[in-house]
């Protein structure tokens, strides 16, 4: 018997605490892959802790995009976590990873640890699944 995307995403356990990189003009929503190009020393520091374990991590917008140090304070509480399906160091210290939406999330709280956010997180249960109308509209919104 073959398992099926969701069923695969239900029997995954997410934790309640992720990293958390801000997104500056950019959105991520569920089932989306977009490359997302990392340059922030925290955000370096966010994504390196999400790639020791899980791949997971949260994504959320900042509310003022030219804010180079975002606090708490200045990111929005509904973002997406997201997994890293690829990461790549780039020799400027930057790195480049492609990142898939999993699911939206609300986020409870915002902790500075280590050089970089954690995110405490609610998972936001949707009722409507993935359609090809749907993802268009995403790809429209995000462009």
């Amino acid at each position: 018997m073959k398992i099926s995307d969701t069923d695969k995403e239900k029997e995954r356990k997410i934790p309640s605490r992720l990293p958390l990189i801000p997104l500056r003009d950019m959105v991520i929503f569920p089932y989306l892959v977009v490359p997302l190009f990392v340059g922030r020393p925290m955000s370096l520091k966010a994504l390196g802790e999400a790639m020791k374990d899980e791949h997971l991590l949260v994504l959320t917008a900042q509310k003022d995009g030219e804010i180079r140090e975002p606090t708490p304070d200045d990111l929005y509480k509904v973002g997406c976590l997201a997994t890293v399906l690829q990461e790549l160091k780039l020799p400027d210290g930057t790195a480049k990873a492609l990142v898939e939406g999993l699911k939206r999330v609300r986020i409870v709280s915002i902790e500075k640890v280590d050089e970089h956010y954690e995110a405490e997180i609610e998972v936001i249960e949707e009722k409507e699944e993935k359609n090809l109308e749907t993802e268009a509209l995403m790809r429209n919104i995000v462009t």
